[in-house]
């Protein structure tokens, strides 16, 4: 009997190539001696140990800002390179393009300045950052009163203290948390989705959102978002630089012909790639994180259905607001633009397919 073209996940059901290892929508083992494998067997347990997941993110946020860091670095050497060669001003011992450039020096040095005080702008003020960029304002506890019972029980729970509560206005159905560590964190959730769930869903909402918290998911979460914006910004600087070039290539000498060409296209390549990288880097911090959160939820709540009532009404409800845009949408409960299928490439998408978290969920124990 021939063997099956995909290997099923046990936990989730999401299918996988016949030799994978782990499951590529929630990391789940798929071969009986993983535990012999420490690589593998550390990937692993990070799903389910929390403390080992945080450790985890405060690690990938580390290497998060050096990579983005270097990402800058090389964009501004490229694009003060391509400058200094476009105008002619080449060492006159040159005979190629090729050379050590001092604009390119200068330039990776001023965005790699930019960018350090960009990160410390991000640890320092990014959660103030993000809720003034989702329109989400502090509401008291006269205001709000279940609101604020529920998040203060799944602090207890969670131990750690009490997030600022904010609410978004609007009449979307979605939530999220920010903030650079459990002690200075908030937690959001939309108009619509206080007015849409009962208290017993509510509490599966902030107990997702409280499991991002002391995983250390909103620490990287929030860096992503705020590095992202700026990397975008310079590839967009890089971008238009081109016209510049393209108008002065004629009047750079050596720099002309077909060495502007190369010039050209090289900044082009990398002004081009460097966002669409960074972008990756985005879309990847969500997809597993959303399990890991989901379970410490039901950890938390130790009721699964409130958490899978909810998804299935966000399935149905959730839409782009206001607040919500292309930098944040990775911190949202479930994403504001799409509801990703589970045909959709796992690359391209910042949250796994809702269908996925409820079958997940029902496996840890809620119901059939």
């Amino acid at each position: 009997m021939e063997s099956s073209p995909t290997k099923p996940c046990p936990e989730c059901g999401a299918a996988n190539r016949p030799h994978a290892r782990i499951c590529r929508q929630c990391g789940a083992p798929l071969i009986s001696d993983w535990q012999e494998m420490p690589l593998l067997r550390n990937k692993v347990l990070r799903r389910t140990d929390f403390m080992a997941a945080a450790r985890a993110n405060q690690r990938a946020t580390r290497r998060l800002v050096l990579v983005l860091l270097l990402v800058l670095v090389v964009l501004g050497y490229l694009l003060g390179w391509s400058l200094q060669a476009m105008t002619g001003d080449i060492p006159v011992k040159n005979e190629t393009i090729w050379f050590a450039s001092e604009w390119g020096g200068w330039t990776a040095l001023v965005l790699c300045f930019i960018g350090a005080v960009w990160s410390w702008i991000s640890f320092h003020a990014g959660d103030r950052i993000i809720l003034r960029m989702t329109g989400a304002d502090a509401v008291t506890v006269d205001e709000e009163p279940q609101l604020h019972n529920v998040v203060e029980e799944m602090a207890i729970a969670a131990g750690i203290r009490k997030p600022r509560v904010c609410v978004i206005e609007t009449d979307a159905l979605n939530a999220f948390a920010t903030g650079m560590h459990p002690a200075r964190a908030s937690i959001g959730v939309t108009r619509g989705l206080l007015d849409a769930l009962n208290r017993e869903e509510l509490q599966g909402v902030i107990g997702h959102e409280m499991g991002h918290i002391v995983n250390w998911d909103i620490r990287y979460a929030t860096a992503v978002g705020v590095m992202v914006g700026l990397i975008a910004l310079v590839s967009d600087g890089a971008l238009r630089s081109l016209r510049f070039s393209g108008r002065s290539r004629h009047s750079g000498g050596r720099a002309g012909g077909g060495r502007a060409v190369v010039i050209v296209l090289l900044l082009l390549v990398f002004a081009a790639l460097a966002p669409l990288f960074s972008r990756l880097v985005q879309m990847a911090v969500s997809r597993q994180r959303e399990f890991l959160a989901d379970a410490t939820s039901v950890r938390l709540t130790r009721h699964p259905e409130g958490l899978i009532s909810t998804l299935e009404k966000l399935k149905l409800s959730a839409k782009p607001f206001t607040g919500a845009n292309r930098a944040t949408q990775h911190m949202f409960i479930v994403n504001p633009f799409r509801n990703f299928s589970e045909q959709v490439s796992s690359l391209m998408a910042t949250h796994p397919p809702i269908e996925l978290r409820i079958r997940r969920l029902r496996n840890l124990g809620g119901g059939k």
